[in-house]
């Protein structure tokens, strides 16, 4: 069982890093009124403003800021101010016994996929993927929906996801239940051969993506198919895939196609149309802890990721 980080309270203070991209600052500044609303205090960590070419900030600062944070007991929280590129090349300095004795909520996506697995594998500590400040709140297209998805740092309730929310098909059905993983295709992807790839063995694989045209979503599932992901797996979560639309139709395989050619004959459930991604609203979802997918009825149902 990983380690559950304790709930955030009101008063609390959350810091923010850059761990990968440069953030929009102005989209970041008008987030940072949504975080006061949910009674939380604000400590910038020093590379959010800083800029390497598409890097915010170099390796090291962007790593020290990860692990000021951790370190830092007056931090409950940490909350990623967007992704972009650039986790991956500091993974392996990371000081994951450190974090290991220091759990607190970590929470971000796409390019924070590297961080999720990584730090869900070696300091065993359950972390959120949800929508970011610069990326997402600070944007006026960010949902009620995924405003509330916050309310799970703050009191532990498990989650439930049916075709209430949105229109599922199960390529599979079945049910099945195992520790939810995974995240960004693109990152699981690059993580493959080395020693951050995901063990998905006996668990849920979320997956989900941006920019890919279905050739490029067929290449990263084949890998995860020739190093016998697949075989392993207890169900697969298929969250949004956006603008995945192929540039030259006429000569493209539609994504559905894709997801029917690597999951229609799989024996474990396998349900898509799931709004976790780049999406609004964004349906946010602890990875680490354990979950039920039902092929059958449609629903994921997700234990508590707070303690």
């Amino acid at each position: 069982m990983k380690t559950l980080p304790k709930r955030l309270k009101k008063g609390d203070t959350v810091g923010v890093i850059a761990p990968s991209s440069p953030p929009n600052l102005e989209n970041l500044k008008k987030a940072l009124p949504f975080l006061e609303e949910l009674g939380l205090n604000v400590k910038m960590g020093k590379s959010v403003e800083e800029k390497r070419g598409y890097l915010a900030g170099d390796d090291d600062a962007r790593l020290a800021d990860l692990h000021a944070m951790f370190e830092d007991p007056e931090i409950a929280g940490i909350i990623c101010a967007g992704g972009g590129y650039g986790a991956a090349r500091y993974a392996d300095r990371i000081d994951y016994a450190m974090i290991k004795e220091n759990p607190k909520v970590f929470w971000g996506y796409s390019d924070i996929t590297f961080l999720h697995t990584a730090i869900g594998e070696y300091a065993d500590l359950v972390t959120f993927h949800g929508p970011m400040l610069a990326s997402d709140v600070g944007k006026d297209e960010f949902h009620e929906r995924s405003a509330r998805m916050f309310g799970q740092l703050f009191s532990p309730f498990e989650l439930h996801y049916s075709e209430e929310i949105s229109p599922l098909t199960a390529i599979r059905g079945g049910v099945a239940e195992g520790e939810l993983v995974g995240g960004n295709l693109s990152l699981l992807s690059s993580g493959i051969g080395t020693k951050f790839e995901i063990d998905v063995k006996d668990k849920i694989l979320l997956i989900e993506d941006i920019d890919e045209e279905p050739y490029s979503v067929d290449a990263m599932l084949n890998q995860l198919r020739l190093v016998r992901k697949f075989d392993e797996v207890a169900g697969i979560v298929i969250g949004d895939f956006k603008n995945s639309e192929p540039k030259k139709r006429e000569k493209s395989l539609t994504l559905d196609e894709v997801f029917d050619d690597y999951f229609s004959e799989l024996k474990v459930p396998v349900v898509k149309g799931f709004k976790i991604g780049h999406c609004e609203p964004h349906f946010s979802v602890p990875l680490g802890v354990k979950a039920q997918l039902d092929g059958d009825a449609k629903t994921l149902t997700i234990l508590p990721g707070v303690e």
